[in-house]
């Protein structure tokens, strides 16, 4: 398939349906034969729903499982599981974290059809060895909340005595995805010229691709004068489909001992989490264990997963906030243990939220690197792009092309103004370099790539497929930034 088609299809998010390698194509009503579903197969369900935001009904997506929003599973199993399309129109689910078997990986056409409305599909998913994961719509559904967590609990997940609290954060939109893209994609702007786009939520906002480099951050970044931070303003930020006018109250067990499992499922929003009063120890990213790292700030990228512990003392309520990035919105849930009195906490911060850098980044170091052979093949990449017509691209992945067996390193190199957090299906990687300086850094699936700087990637080529690498800003993907590490046996 060509790139340019591929694209296409993940904009519309709902074409025509075509052949698949794995799977027939199903018009729409129809239901794939599957085995009769056993005592263990789990019935996962793309649902619509209707969720209250700024006072309005809002109809979105899901994901269900019974009565649960995602699924939680157990790890070091083959999942077997039952995917049904309820929504109306043709959808498939990327299993973000996961390693699965190309043909059910779910990226539309790549190679398996997009699910038909009315129709049900079966996989077997190998669940890997624990983690905060999560799933999602590939394409432009993926702004409507068609995004569920997918939490992977090992044995010692089971029989610690802490309490596991699950925090999906969402940007939200009354305007559709398909407008928000065309906008997007019709915008202009002169260097360093500020535009806003007039109309409802969801409009345009940047201050242009200015070409000037206006002092470096620690880690790596530019500073925000020249950066563009944030091009789209969303009626609302939701964690568990929540905002802070109406937020979730977890009660916090006797002991307070509490585990987060963040997500960040926002489609163009980076955020840092601010636990506040609590100092949390960050103990996984991307549900990778890391060596513990202790503080009260944390940023997370589209994409990215943070596990943090903390204590919640006797007595006492503590908002987990997540503030948008270079803005004064935030969003978040209370942790309330038993007889606290909970206070209301503003929509709107005082001070911006921070502007992610890699300075975090290069402190983490993982419990279970990577080996760490030479690599056979290094590859360097560009992240292109303009805000004029909105257009996205990767530079060099003609060099993507892989055999089975290799170690692969990837040079992520940004050239444009904005942020880019990459994330690479089928695979787990290391990063191993941050602006050209070599570390021994965490294991993940997806990694920022801050304006201006670089960092490189190690992973194996184990997995064979023709596997999507690409920026989680599911606009910036939409519009050409994406491109696919290709190998087979």
């Amino acid at each position: 398939m060509k790139r340019r088609d591929f694209l296409g299809r993940l904009a519309v998010g709902a074409a025509a349906l075509g052949a698949s390698r794995a799977f027939p194509a199903l018009g729409a009503g129809q239901t794939q034969t599957i085995p009769v579903p056993g005592a263990d197969t789990l019935a996962l369900r793309a649902v619509t729903r209707t969720i209250e935001v700024n006072g309005k009904a809002a109809r979105v997506f899901g994901l269900t499982a019974g009565a649960n929003s995602g699924l939680t599973v157990d790890a070091e199993r083959t999942l077997d599981l039952s995917l049904s399309n309820e929504i109306g129109s043709p959808t498939l689910i990327h299993w973000h974290g996961l390693t699965p078997p190309w043909d059910q990986d779910g990226v539309p056409d790549n190679p398996a059809s997009l699910l038909a409305a009315g129709a049900a599909r079966r996989y077997a998913l190998l669940t890997g060895r624990g983690g905060t994961q999560w799933m999602h719509a590939h394409t432009l559904q993926e702004q409507n909340l068609l995004a569920a967590p997918l939490i992977v609990r090992t044995e010692a997940d089971r029989s610690r005595d802490e309490q596991e609290v699950v925090i999906l954060l969402h940007d939200f939109s009354f305007t559709p995805a398909e407008e928000i893209l065309t906008r997007l994609q019709r915008s202009t702007s002169s260097a360093h010229g500020a535009m806003s786009m007039p109309g409802m939520g969801g409009g345009i906002t940047h201050a242009g691709m200015g070409s000037g480099m206006a002092g470096m951050m620690p880690g790596g970044g530019l500073a925000a004068a020249a950066m563009d931070l944030n091009d789209i303003e969303y009626d609302a930020y939701l964690a568990n489909d929540r905002t802070l006018d109406d937020p979730e109250v977890v009660r916090i067990e006797r002991g307070g001992r509490v585990r987060l499992r963040i997500i960040n499922g926002a489609t163009a929003t980076a955020f840092t989490i601010q636990t506040g009063a609590l100092t949390g120890d960050l103990v996984a990213v991307d549900g990778q264990e890391v060596q513990p790292v202790t503080g009260n700030a944390f940023p997370i990228a589209m994409g990215q997963r943070l596990d943090i512990r903390l204590q919640v003392p006797a007595g006492s309520a503590h908002p987990i906030l997540a503030l948008r990035e270079g803005a004064l919105e935030r969003t978040g849930l209370i942790l309330a243990a038993p007889g606290a009195v909970i206070a209301k906490v503003p929509i709107k911060g005082g001070t911006n939220g921070p502007v992610l850098d890699l300075a975090l980044e290069g402190r983490l170091r993982p419990l279970a690197p990577l080996p760490s052979p030479a690599a056979d093949r290094r590859v360097a990449l560009t992240l292109a792009g303009t805000m004029e017509g909105y257009r996205w691209s990767i530079d060099g992945a003609d060099g993507l092309r892989v055999r089975r067996g290799e170690r692969i390193e990837v040079t992520l190199a940004n050239a444009t103004m904005m942020a880019h957090p990459m994330h690479l299906h089928g695979h787990h990687f290391q990063v191993v370099g941050i602006g050209g300086k070599a570390v021994g850094g965490a294991v993940r699936d997806t990694v920022l790539v801050p304006p201006m700087t670089s960092v490189t990637i190690a992973f194996d080529a184990d997995n064979e497929g023709h596997w999507p690498l690409h920026c989680h800003h599911l606009y910036h993907m939409a519009a050409g930034m994406m491109a696919f590490v290709d190998y087979a046996s």
